[in-house]
């Protein structure tokens, strides 16, 4: 069978290569259940699982999360490759791409997962045996060695510079989006990304005006109100083009996508009407003021307090990493408005407007004051910190007309707010790696190009290899969005991996500039500063592997 030239008959592994990943996906699937099973004894109390228990097993609960992650990541990378051979467009590219991914994951599954960089997940933390591969997985194992990455790496070459290795499966609908924005990130964005950076710049307003007019603010508001009405598929492949030019123009339409779904979610008709055509063109930008000062991912412990004044609100408390926040023309505030409560059940959410800054006065509103907090990536809107002091909120601005509902509204937002966090993960690894093959394919030493070395060369393949791991869940997880399903499950797994993804793209991406990589004139320097903040914001991965590990319990 050949396509474009490349023949997947060419070695009997290729030519087998779906047949072979069935066997073994089963026999990965087989041995999450008995993790799984190991776990829920370690600690159901009285037919429950037990918080306390599942905190004292802490070790194996991540480690059951991350080998669900693997093994889920593997049947989607399965799925995509099925569907390309249905097509008749599985070429050697893929199947090279399904060797690798499969080898990989099913021989750090036998031998220990990386939770982070010093911290393996085994079969022996999860209290069964270690997983033993067949023959069939064996063989995937066998073949996932130097000459299948040096293999990969050649035909990455002969792309001449393309930036998505494999093909992503989406529709024809969802790839002219894609090429829409990567044409704006790379004409309008990289060129530019770094200055920006260097100098700790916001991202220019024309930017933002440029963005407006393409229709990002609204991408996935519903057309009565001002959008496009388009799938969260389509904001994840926009998330993940724009970050691939720069984080933070990546993010910039993340914070309006969540605040148009809080007001879709818990909003009266009334805001609904008001707000979100504001939001969709950009006239207003909005921004998220949840975390407090030593709270963190504890969101059920804010302080924040919003009193009552006639018909209107007071607020008085702290809250801190706040992104964009001076520029922005409303809030969404979640402070406690029951003094006697001291977890989620006493928070609300305002739509809480102020003026935007300048330069000269950041927080120029009457009852509130901020200041920045440096930060080494993911820079261009900037992070504050805010005190608010009596602050007015307009009675009519309670998101959804009813207090105590602050939490449950916020909730319905994190399917979202993570597959979109993957999606800027996926950009920041894709930059990565384009960075560290052009520097490879240009940097002599020793008489020949970096790309030439096995380990550099094996470096770029298996980025390659788990961004499109890390793609295929990602695009999943969007798609179980977009058919109104459950999919908190899906979401963590691919913020989890994706992030993940990205560090390592990023920190390898600068081994393979080697001295230069760590100097601030090269953009591998600052990818790897975005690159950090991934596993960190919008769920930690240690909260984000405990989420996963409940949420496979229930």
């Amino acid at each position: 069978m050949s396509h474009d030239g490349q023949d997947l008959s060419m070695t009997p592994l290729l030519s087998n290569l779906l047949a072979l990943t069935d066997p073994a996906l089963a026999e990965a699937q087989a041995h999450l259940a008995l993790a799984r099973q190991a776990l829920a004894a370690r600690v159901t109390v009285a037919g429950k699982v037990s918080s306390a228990a599942l905190d004292q097993h802490q070790y194996a609960a991540h480690g059951l999360a991350w080998l669900a992650t693997y093994v889920e990541s593997l049947t989607q990378l399965r799925q995509w490759a099925q569907t390309l051979s249905d097509q008749a467009k599985l070429t050697e590219m893929e199947g090279l791409i399904l060797q690798l991914g499969f080898g990989e994951y099913l021989a750090q599954i036998a031998g220990g997962i990386a939770m982070s960089q010093n911290e393996v997940a085994r079969a022996a933390d999860l209290g069964i045996a270690p997983y033993m591969p067949g023959p069939e997985a064996q063989a995937l194992i066998a073949a996932a060695g130097d000459g299948a990455k040096m293999r990969l790496v050649a035909l990455m070459r002969a792309q001449n510079g393309a930036s998505t290795f494999g093909a992503s499966g989406l529709d024809d609908e969802l790839e002219m989006i894609r090429d829409q924005f990567r044409r704006f990130a790379d004409e309008e964005v990289a060129p530019f990304a770094h200055g920006w950076h260097l100098k700790d710049d916001l991202i220019p307003l024309e930017i933002i005006t440029k963005l407006a007019d393409m229709g990002v603010f609204g991408l996935t508001i519903p057309e009565e109100h001002g959008g496009f009405g388009l799938p969260k598929s389509a904001m994840v492949v926009v998330s993940e083009e724009l970050s691939r030019g720069y984080i933070g123009v990546g993010s910039l339409g993340t914070r309006s996508e969540i605040a148009a779904e809080l007001i879709l979610c818990g909003g009266t008709d009334a805001q609904k009407a008001y707000w979100l055509p504001k939001l969709s063109s950009a006239e207003i930008l909005p921004t998220a003021v949840f975390t407090e000062p030593n709270t963190g991912s504890d969101l059920g412990a804010l302080r924040t307090r919003a009193v009552q004044d006639g018909d209107d609100w007071l607020v008085t408390g702290n809250k801190t990493w706040i992104t964009h926040a001076s520029r922005a023309h409303v809030m969404m505030l979640m402070a406690r408005t029951d003094p006697d409560t001291k977890d989620y059940r006493g928070l609300s959410m305002f739509l809480a407007e102020k003026t935007p800054g300048t330069e000269d006065d950041l927080f120029p509103s009457a009852g509130m004051t901020g200041g920045e907090i440096k930060v080494l990536g993911y820079r261009g809107m900037k992070e504050y910190e805010l005190a608010f002091d009596g602050f007015a909120v307009k009675g009519e601005n309670l998101l959804g007309g009813v207090t105590g509902q602050g939490f449950k509204q916020l909730m319905q937002t994190f399917e979202s707010a993570r597959i979109q966090t993957a999606a800027r993960a996926i950009g920041v690894a894709q930059a990565a790696m384009e960075t560290a093959m052009r520097y490879a394919s240009d940097r002599i030493a020793f008489g020949k190009p970096l790309i030439d070395f096995p380990r550099v060369a094996a470096k770029l393949a298996m980025m390659a290899v788990e961004i499109a791991i890390a793609r295929q869940i990602t695009y999943f997880a969007a798609r179980q969005k977009d058919l109104g399903k459950r999919c908190d499950l899906e979401a963590g797994m691919s913020k989890l991996l994706a992030a993940r993804v990205a560090w390592s793209a990023a920190d390898n991406g600068v081994q393979i500039h080697g001295g230069n990589g760590f100097a601030l004139e090269y953009v591998a320097s600052r990818l790897l500063c975005d690159a950090r903040i991934l596993s960190i914001f919008e769920g930690a991965a240690e909260i984000q592997a405990h989420v996963i590990a409940r949420r496979l319990l229930d």
